[in-house]
């Protein structure tokens, strides 16, 4: 669960002299809301597709089209790029850079080595794609929401049942509810399901299936 795992690598970047029109043309183009800007490899500050269309002239403006591509082509992002980025690192886990990213209310986070050098950008995106494949959603196979009194006993039970049958897990998320009662959800890749879910019955686990 770690950001390196998930992050663009790579990503497009632009430099603070790269004119807004263009800078939007490369959002449009590749289908993103924002670009890291750099200078010699490292991160400067990060442009959002909201904060150009402030700096550009409005379309009620009384500019002819010329007037007005030929502002725009002027206009630099140096006007309008965000300084003082909350970064991650390739270490993060993505619980952290989801925390960064709610706390700040941005919908990304730069990612940067110790030598405060741009590797890669994580976005909510990424970690929605993270949750997928924890949970295993979308593969065949049989989902479980499975409930027992502490997690401990849940953990060792499911586990137990599922070594026992020699089944395949293609995801599993425990949490706590209730600050007692624990709750897995746990994808196998079997649809033989009886024999399993007896035995889980039989360790007191409560099993129920899922969509």
């Amino acid at each position: 669960m770690y950001v390196r795992d998930y992050m663009t690598k790579s990503p497009i970047t632009i430099n603070k002299k790269t004119p807004v029109f263009e800078a939007l043309e490369i959002m449009k183009k590749y289908k993103i809301r924002q670009l890291p800007v750099v200078s010699e490899g490292k991160l400067v500050g990060m442009v959002t597709e909201k904060g150009l269309l402030t700096v550009s002239p409005s379309t009620a403006t009384s500019l002819s089209v010329f007037e007005l591509n030929y502002l725009l082509s002027k206009m630099t992002v140096s006007e309008s790029f965000v300084k003082n980025l909350q970064t991650v690192t390739p270490d993060s886990t993505l619980e952290a850079a989801a925390l960064l990213m709610r706390e700040n209310r941005v919908g990304s986070a730069p990612v940067v080595d110790k030598e405060d050098n741009l590797v890669g950008i994580i976005t909510v995106i990424d970690i929605f794609d993270a949750l997928i494949k924890f949970s295993g959603y979308g593969k065949p196979g049989t989902r479980f929401v499975i409930e027992a009194e502490d997690i401990v006993h849940l953990m060792d039970s499911a586990t137990q049942v599922v070594k026992e049958h020699g089944v395949p897990v293609q995801g599993i998320i425990c949490s706590v509810i209730d600050n007692e009662r624990a709750r897995m959800v746990l994808k196998l890749g079997t649809i033989d399901t009886e024999p399993i879910v007896e035995d889980m019955k039989k360790r007191g686990l409560k099993v129920n299936f899922e969509n």
